[in-house]
C-alpha cells in the first residue's frame, strides 16, 4: 500500500492525470472514501485526461454513466445499492477493453473482478486528504507502483 499527502486541488489532478497515463483497457479502479473527500472530483480530472469531451457528474442517481473517450469509460457510483442486492449486469462493463471507475465499491464487492486498482482518500481537513492506493494483479501492481514514483519523483 503506498500512501500519498495531498494539500491543494493540484495533487488530485496531478494524480489523475498521471493515472491516466497508466492505464488502459481492462482497468478496473475503485474509489473509495467519506462523501465529501473528493472521488466525485477524482473522477472528473482522471476523464478529463482520458479525452472524456463533456462534463463527468457523479452518477448517484444512474448508477452507471458511459462516456467515449479515447478508451470507453464507465463511472460508477454505487452509494445507492447500500441496501440492494439488485445486479445491474456489472460484468459487462468490467471487461477487457474499457476502463471503469467504482465509487463506493463496498456495495457490490461481490460483482467486483479480483484484478483492481483500489484508491482510498481520506478528508483530514478542508485542504488535506491522504490518498492511498492499494492493487491486486500484477500488471496493476506495477501501474499503482509506476504512479506512486512518478508523483512523488
Amino acid at each position: 500500500m503506498r500512501t500519498l499527502k495531498f494539500n491543494s486541488l493540484a495533487d488530485t489532478e496531478r494524480l489523475a492525470k498521471i493515472l491516466s497515463g497508466e492505464i488502459s483497457g481492462g482497468t478496473v479502479i475503485l474509489l473509495s472514501g467519506d462523501l465529501g473527500s473528493g472521488k466525485t472530483t477524482f473522477s472528473q480530472f482522471l476523464g478529463k485526461y482520458l479525452g472524456v469531451k463533456r462534463h463527468m457528474t457523479s452518477p448517484t442517481f444512474n448508477i452507471i454513466k458511459s462516456y467515449n473517450a479515447d478508451v470507453k469509460l464507465h463511472h460508477m457510483d454505487c452509494y445507492r445499492l447500500e441496501n440492494s442486492e439488485e445486479d445491474l449486469g456489472f460484468d459487462e462493463y468490467f471487461n477487457d477493453t474499457d476502463i471503469a471507475l467504482v465509487e463506493w465499491p463496498q456495495f457490490i464487492a461481490e460483482f467486483l473482478p479480483e484484478d483492481v486498482i483500489s484508491i482510498n482518500i481520506s478528508y483530514e481537513n478542508e485542504n488535506e486528504r491522504l490518498v492511498t492506493m492499494e492493487a491486486t494483479g500484477e500488471n496493476n501492481i506495477k501501474i499503482a507502483e509506476d504512479v506512486y514514483d512518478k508523483f512523488t519523483a
